[in-house]
């Protein structure tokens, strides 16, 4: 993944951890970062999400704005926008750049924003309780204003089809999260009968709408086509919903020594599992869940989804011309699959 990220970055002009430089220099950053280093020493989930932009072991940091970058030099300029190119640096529009750097102002937001914890699920051992207040109060000030700088850059723009199209993505962003919040909260959550349509639906909202949605505005900046539009999207929607599979078969597939290896009971292959075996024999298998899932129909399942989402990735580059930024999201769809 690292390789494949670096050879991407050289084709789109510059490292994408610049990306938001000039929001994180900002005074305003500078001072909640100043704040936040109160909570060194407390177990407030804040700190685990800042330590993430500097170093994320998953190597998922700036993916999604990568993808914008490439997917905007892969379909270069349209027709209609020929008179304009000088404006255009390593094949792509400076509206692109800045879109690419809202998309990932937009994830941060809202991975700070996940680092907000529950304070009546808290226990002693978790730490004083005004320590994980403060830390809260920090989460939704700093997830707040990276959101606000991110809507200040995308009135910018000056588009309004885009406008509309990250907006919604936003809107689609909060109403997964809302909806994985809510379910954590139900005592039956162990045993709830979810499909494998539901569980996509879920997923589409809360990991793949913003990524599949900037790559559709990336086309609009450059006016193409309602068709080449509809490509760039269905390659974000792919592309991202392989590499959530392909997470989720992780504690399955790899091999490990540790028994107590954490996974979801809302991942891909525990729902296929769920499905394939029948609620009430779900149920009485609870407690063994995890080897139930390696030998069962529910992993080779997720694979086979995992590979088919990333084929229809692929089948949506193949509208593009050939170049080396086609083949550099051919490659990041490699290694979010796990092909690479």
């Amino acid at each position: 993944w690292s390789q494949v990220v670096s050879e991407a970055e050289k084709i789109v002009g510059y490292p994408t951890s610049f990306m938001s430089l000039r929001c994180l220099l900002s005074d305003e950053l500078s001072n909640i970062a100043m704040q936040v280093r109160k909570l060194v020493g407390t177990k407030h989930p804040l700190l685990d999400t800042a330590r993430g932009f500097v170093y994320d072991s998953r190597n998922n940091l700036q993916m999604r704005g990568l993808v914008v970058l490439l997917i905007s030099k892969a379909a270069g300029p349209s027709t209609a926008e020929l008179s304009f190119q000088h404006n255009m640096v390593s094949g792509i529009y400076s509206s692109q750049r800045s879109l690419a750097e809202i998309t990932e102002l937009i994830h941060t937001a809202f991975l700070v924003h996940r680092g907000i914890v529950n304070i009546g699920e808290l226990k002693s051992c978790d730490g004083p309780l005004k320590d994980m207040q403060f830390g809260n109060k920090m989460a939704v000030l700093s997830g707040d204003f990276l959101l606000a700088n991110a809507c200040t850059s995308l009135a910018q723009l000056q588009n309004t089809k885009v406008v509309e199209l990250i907006s919604s993505a936003i809107g689609d962003l909060v109403q997964g999260i809302y909806y994985e919040n809510s379910k954590l909260s139900e005592e039956n959550c162990l045993t709830d009968d979810i499909g494998i349509s539901t569980w996509k639906e879920q997923v589409f909202l809360s990991h793949s709408a913003l990524l599949a949605k900037s790559c559709q505005a990336a086309m609009e900046l450059a006016k193409h086509s309602a068709e080449m539009q509809d490509t760039a999207f269905q390659y974000g929607k792919h592309m991202s919903m392989s590499h959530k599979l392909h997470s989720d078969l992780q504690p399955f597939i790899k091999e490990s020594s540790n028994d107590t290896v954490v996974f979801s009971l809302n991942s891909a292959p525990a729902v296929l599992h769920q499905e394939f075996l029948g609620r009430e024999a779900w149920i009485k298998q609870i407690r063994e869940l995890r080897e139930a899932i390696r030998a069962g129909r529910g992993v080779a399942a997720a694979l086979e989804l995992c590979r088919y989402h990333g084929s229809q990735a692929l089948a949506a580059l193949e509208r593009f011309p050939p170049s080396e930024a086609r083949a550099a999201l051919a490659n990041i769809v490699g290694a979010a699959t796990g092909r690479a």
